[in-house]
């Protein structure tokens, strides 16, 4: 198969080899078709990621992705251990200086309802971390990955979009928009919900909605905010707001699809204020940035994570609401698990897009996102309930974090870097 370059590819002038863990593996191209060890479908973070990851410890990576159109005013607020992953491979000491610390989260009961839960602080401090994570823009991380992607001899870059993605016994064939094609032994699916690496899988997802919608901002400032992430919980969903850099915050505002359609509709100046109403002033006087987002808040979860020689990650394996942050740090400890299993495998001599490799990757990924799902999906409908006892023990699971200091310690533990989930990039360790 054209994806499984050999020693021999060299003398045939096919290109240098790149030396694996033990053998040499090679990256070839020919007539408009490329060959290599794994291919990354998709451009994004969790895209982006992956391919650094491999190509980094020496696996031969193509990456298909188109160059991405238009300016993305998204926010992510990365866990410490994905920000230990993305020092392990070379990329956060070029973007740190773009991002906040979040130093305290604060859980505030604005419900207004028979229940009121106390507030709850959780400090980094008490668990021995300088931050529970940073905050910072899509567009400052994505720079920072691209041009680390552009030091590393063993990725190829495929500037187009993918067309199709044929699968047989021995590898995938990526068909390009342009008529070009990639083989190998593993596709990695990056390509987001509408994945057509998930469709040519065969792998079904798991989907249900939620009578809300979030509205995304960043925002300006006349208070600081301290490295305080605050959390309002009201009956129409969370209303959070995140540090970013200097006096501006990013905002996540879930609520009803009618609420949404009315906020995007008012005059700037009036939403400033509907905003400042929301956050009842904590940072001051408020103006919302150009650009937002809305999108319909849902679950789609891919049933199974890996088959037939493609692995997913990201978004075109789990769409969560954007709630507690769990969404692109999911991403990138799926790119930290494929990344490091293909490279297992290869300082093995076996196969990266083998069952065994996949059902691998499959168990040790699966437990995760169905925890955090399973997560989000209660707190987001404990706060659309109306029913009494609900409301009840949600407001005493809450005093009990505030009272119960080795519980809370527990959860702000397991929160930002999970036991069932701890990649040798997660704790910072190279793959190489």
């Amino acid at each position: 198969m054209e994806g499984r370059a050999s020693e021999s590819d060299a003398t045939a002038g096919r290109g240098p080899p790149v030396r694996g863990h033990g053998v040499h593996i090679m990256m070839s191209s020919d007539s408009g078709r490329l060959s290599a060890e794994v291919v990354v479908v998709g451009g994004g973070p969790a895209g982006l990621t992956a391919a650094v990851a491999l190509a980094g410890a020496g696996v031969p990576t193509a990456l298909v992705a188109a160059q991405s159109g238009g300016r993305d005013n998204r926010t992510t607020a990365l866990f410490s251990s994905s920000v230990a992953a993305l020092a392990a491979i070379g990329v956060w000491e070029t973007c740190c200086a773009d991002a906040a610390p979040l130093k305290t989260l604060r859980i505030v009961d604005d419900t207004g309802r028979l229940w009121r839960a106390p507030e709850v602080r959780f400090e980094a401090a008490e668990i021995g971390l300088e931050a529970f994570g940073w905050n910072i823009e899509n567009r400052s991380l994505v720079a920072a990955l691209e041009a680390r992607s552009q030091t590393l001899p063993a990725l190829q870059r495929v500037k187009a979009d993918a067309a199709s993605v044929d699968i047989d016994d021995d590898g995938v064939t990526i068909g390009l928009a342009d008529g070009g094609a990639v083989t190998a032994r593993l596709a990695v699916g990056a390509d987001g919900r509408r994945s057509i690496c998930r469709s040519a899988a065969g792998i079904d997802t798991q989907t249900w909605s939620y009578p809300q919608t979030a509205l995304t901002f960043n925002l300006k400032h006349s208070r600081p905010h301290n490295d305080i992430s605050t959390e309002f919980h009201s009956a129409e969903g969370p209303f959070t707001l995140v540090p970013l850099r200097g006096l501006r915050s990013s905002l996540v505002c879930v609520t009803t699809p009618e609420e949404a359609k009315r906020l995007l509709e008012l005059d700037p100046a009036v939403r400033n204020a509907a905003l400042e109403e929301r956050s009842h002033s904590i940072l001051g006087r408020i103006e919302a940035e150009p650009g937002h987002g809305a999108f319909p808040l849902a679950v789609e979860n891919a049933r199974r994570m890996a088959a037939n020689r493609v692995a997913l990650i990201g978004e075109a394996a789990h769409v969560i609401p954007p709630i507690g942050a769990q969404g692109l740090n999911l991403g990138l400890r799926d790119a930290a698990v494929i990344a490091e299993l293909a490279v297992e495998a290869l300082r093995e001599g076996a196969d990266v897009g083998s069952r065994e490799v996949l059902g691998r990757y499959d168990r040790q990924r699966r437990i995760d996102v169905a925890t955090r799902t399973a997560a989000i999906d209660l707190l987001n409908r404990s706060l659309l309930s109306d029913f009494l006892p609900v409301q009840g023990l949600r407001g005493v699971g809450l005093y009990l974090l505030e009272q119960v200091g080795p519980l809370r310690r527990a959860l702000m533990r397991e929160g930002v870097d999970p036991l069932a989930a701890r990649p040798r990039l997660m704790r910072g360790e190279a793959l190489v």
